[in-house]
């Protein structure tokens, strides 16, 4: 670790990650126009969002900073593959790690890894239908679309609230910190589609002020300090390719878990690429 990457991850591990968060929550979900609209300025003209994506440009129009950060996209901007057997991007963001899940072990970066079940709570039941099969992990910047939608037609089975740490998903800290996904909090969701199993894991990290769902709304918060279930095994939702599933009220990171010899990635989907919602990135195997 160098000098830089200490300072950047040693203090991370001192900090009242999740205070600082639900600060962050208070500030960004707060309605007086000077304090909004001086905040989105300020993260447009820093990360150079593209405004000229969203349905609503006019920052006056949006109740808080989260309403502009969650913002909806004008339609047709980010057309859905139509390939037979294609899969979808989940997110607009940057690949991290794509590849195998190697006898449950999945990589993170310059050596460190973590398992599938740490993964998903620490069930080996819940991870046993990922054994050796893939996964990609893609980041969410400031400047991204923040809302998730489904990489292939699924009925959620069940989702999970696993608690955890909250350090920042930048390259550097997920470079130095053993574990990181595994580590933080996050909600996984289970679902099963055409080719089995499939998992979306929405990560946590330092000033997220919550995650949702579609189906559920707001996950997190609440802080918790054992892992919560929920089943949906009657009246489970069935969400299409391409819909919605969830957000991130600030940003993040989503993993994609495949079962065994059920697909893969394309070939130009590697480490550091850019992505953007609905493109084609693995196919049906």
């Amino acid at each position: 670790m160098t000098l830089k990457e200490a300072l950047c991850v040693l203090p991370q591990y001192a900090l009242p990650q999740h205070s600082l968060s639900i600060l962050m929550g208070k500030l960004t979900h707060c309605e007086n126009p000077a304090v909004k609209n001086l905040f989105i300025q300020q993260i447009i003209k820093h990360y150079g969002v593209n405004m000229a994506e969203a349905l609503q440009q006019d920052i006056q129009q949006f109740k808080s900073f989260n309403d502009f950060f969650t913002r909806e996209l004008k339609p047709g901007v980010r057309p859905l593959t139509t390939g037979r057997n294609a899969i979808a991007c989940p997110a607009d963001g940057a690949v991290s790690q794509a590849g195998a899940i190697t006898d449950g072990t999945i990589f993170q970066a310059k050596g460190k890894s973590f398992t599938a079940q740490e993964l998903l709570g620490g069930c080996a039941e819940r991870a046993a239908p990922f054994q050796n099969g893939m996964f990609t992990t893609i980041y969410l910047s400031p400047k991204d679309y923040h809302r998730l939608h489904m990489p292939l037609t699924g009925t959620l089975k069940e989702m999970v609230h696993v608690p955890g740490r909250l350090f920042s998903v930048n390259t550097i800290t997920t470079n130095n910190v053993p574990g990181l996904f595994a580590r933080n909090e996050r909600v996984c969701c289970l679902f099963d589609t055409e080719i089995g199993p499939m998992a979306l894991v929405l990560v946590g990290a330092i000033f997220v002020s919550s995650i949702e769902t579609v189906w559920h709304g707001v996950v997190t918060p609440p802080t918790i300090e054992k892992v919560r279930t929920w089943d949906y095994a009657d009246n489970a939702p069935t969400l299409n390719i391409g819909e919605e599933m969830g957000r991130f009220n600030m940003g993040s990171t989503i993993i994609v878990l495949f079962g065994k010899d059920k697909m893969q990635w394309d070939s130009g989907f590697v480490a550091d690429k850019a992505v953007k919602l609905g493109e084609k990135i693995g196919e049906l195997t």
